[in-house]
């Protein structure tokens, strides 16, 4: 099961004299990877290379390292790690000796793949809406009950007799989680497709 970043992680490596440094990040859309790549890009490194994948979407860059060396090895190392919603960012200041495309591929590769298997990660779950009505003495039962079943809430509507809960539920914990929902209130709190 694909997982994605809890948070932003680095790597560092000298590779026969060039410095690289790894970046990687949690994004949610193809303007946040973008936006990451360029608030954290150098214009003072020899090259900016990237990947970011998002569901069937990917794209990547070798910014002017031979062709297929430095973007696909970071997408395949994304790949490798089974990670979905990720941007990596491997910067590389040159140091004077020549890597050839095989030592590139290896290093944009390897530094993109050392920094993902370092970070801490979780799983990407799927999940299904649902909406549920409680009282207000309820809220903080259901919040909880929610949450156990690695649920969330996505919306609250406040209304004159409760509330009006919009959920994210994985599938497999719908059936536990509408009966203890039953239970709360007495049989009237029902979960229902949305």
């Amino acid at each position: 099961m694909p997982s994605t970043l809890l948070d932003a992680c680095e790597y560092r490596e000298d590779i026969r004299k060039s410095r690289f440094i790894a970046l990687a990040a949690p994004i949610d859309s193809a303007v946040e990877a973008q936006a990451f790549i360029d608030q954290f890009s150098d214009l003072a490194a020899s090259h900016n290379c990237w990947a970011w994948k998002l569901g069937d979407q990917y794209r990547s860059s070798d910014d002017g390292e031979p062709g297929g060396t430095a973007g696909r090895p970071i997408l395949a190392a994304i790949e490798a790690q089974d990670c979905d919603r990720v941007v990596v960012l491997v910067i590389r200041w040159y140091g004077g000796i020549q890597l050839g495309t095989g030592g590139l591929a290896r290093a944009y590769g390897g530094c993109a793949n050392k920094c993902l298997q370092q970070a801490a990660k979780k799983l990407l779950v799927s999940r299904a809406p649902y909406a549920c009505e409680c009282t207000f003495s309820e809220l903080a039962l259901v919040k909880l009950r929610v949450a156990e079943a690695d649920g969330v809430i996505e919306n609250e509507n406040y209304t004159a007799n409760g509330v009006e809960l919009q959920l994210a539920l994985v599938p497999s914990s719908v059936e536990t989680l509408t009966r203890q929902l039953a239970d709360i209130s007495r049989g009237r709190m029902v979960l229902s497709p949305h």
